[in-house]
């Protein structure tokens, strides 16, 4: 496979005007050259955290607080899943996993609801969708089972002490939920030694002084943050301590867009465009521990291909602030990925 046009490369995505090779679903070199394409091509996103179980009430719960919406057990959306009928859940959970996969998202970690049985009906949800779904599954230890990780709700939802435990014997990721609502469940967060922290709004100096040194990542969630009125994640302050990820959140509050979730991302936080790219790229391959989201000879073949000369695009004089500022789901004119 050749694809020509501007090819971000590397971790700094150098834009580089030439015809990217791949074979077997590898990239294998970058011949520089004069090409007739306006084409960009990218690392395809991974969506660092998201709740597509949600995808059966989008736009539900107006005028709600946080806690009402998505708090454990009796908030909107637990509310919903329960009375959710499964074959209805999966087939929302599919639409949504198929838009990632139409709009460049080729991964995506997973916090699901509902037990092994929730981790089952994603994962049938999947089958046929070019995403990779990692999924953090909820509930009893015994969801490590069949869950690729444990994705516990909050410090200030219960000890989560055996949970963690648990993921730390079958050799599995522990991610949880600290710093949303206030500063107090960040701390008691941070004593789990969790591999992945989300949110991190409130999160303090003393906070920010624990995550650097024991280095661990955050995945960020700026328009959900928003939307429920908690606060902004401090983006600049994070990315100087540690590796910096971003997550679309829950699909009933936000669309699962990456391409959203970038432009609001380098808009409102005073982060440079290569920074916002790397953390919708190469920051989720990360926290993932994966073999791709950038561009270089050996990664794995993940990538995005926009039309450089749509009415959206057409002119653009500098390639990474137009994918991260400017570009949407109407300019993707092909995504990769083995």
């Amino acid at each position: 496979m050749e694809l020509s046009g501007t090819v971000l490369w590397g971790d700094d995505f150098e834009p580089v005007q030439g015809t990217l090779v791949v074979e077997d679903g590898e990239v294998v070199r970058l011949d520089e050259e004069r090409v007739d394409s306006d084409d960009i091509v990218l690392p395809a996103f991974v969506n660092a955290h998201t709740h597509t179980g949600d995808s059966i009430a989008k736009e539900a719960g107006r005028g709600l607080s946080l806690e009402e919406l998505v708090a454990p057990p009796d908030g909107l959306k637990h509310r919903l899943l329960r009375e959710a009928d499964r074959d209805d859940l999966v087939a929302a959970m599919r639409r949504s996993l198929a838009f990632m996969a139409d709009t460049g998202t080729t991964s995506h970690l997973e916090f699901r609801e509902g037990g092994s049985d929730g981790v089952r009906a994603i994962r049938e949800a999947g089958e046929g969708v070019d995403v990779d779904s990692v999924v953090f599954g909820r509930g009893d230890p015994e969801v490590l089972d069949v869950a690729d990780g444990y994705g516990a709700s909050g410090a200030g939802d219960g000890e989560f002490g055996r949970e963690r435990t648990a993921a730390r014997e079958a050799g599995k990721p522990f991610a949880i939920h600290a710093g949303e609502v206030d500063e107090s469940d960040i701390n008691p967060a941070l004593d789990l030694d969790p591999d992945i922290l989300v949110h991190m709004v409130h999160a303090e100096p003393l906070h920010l002084d624990r995550v650097e040194d024991s280095g661990i990542p955050v995945a960020v969630c700026p328009r959900s943050n928003l939307v429920t009125d908690v606060g902004l994640p401090p983006v600049e302050e994070l990315l100087e301590r540690t590796t910096v990820a971003l997550g679309t959140d829950n699909v009933f509050l936000n669309s699962p867009s990456m391409f959203r979730e970038m432009a609001f991302a380098a808009k409102r936080f005073d982060v440079d465009a290569v920074d916002v790219l790397r953390m919708a790229t190469r920051a989720g391959a990360e926290l993932l521990d994966a073999n791709y989201g950038t561009i270089e000879a050996g990664r794995e073949a993940r990538l995005v291909v926009l039309d450089g000369d749509s009415h959206n695009l057409a002119g653009y004089r500098d390639a990474v602030r137009a994918a991260v500022r400017r570009a949407g789901a109407a300019d993707v004119k092909r995504v990769v990925s083995p």
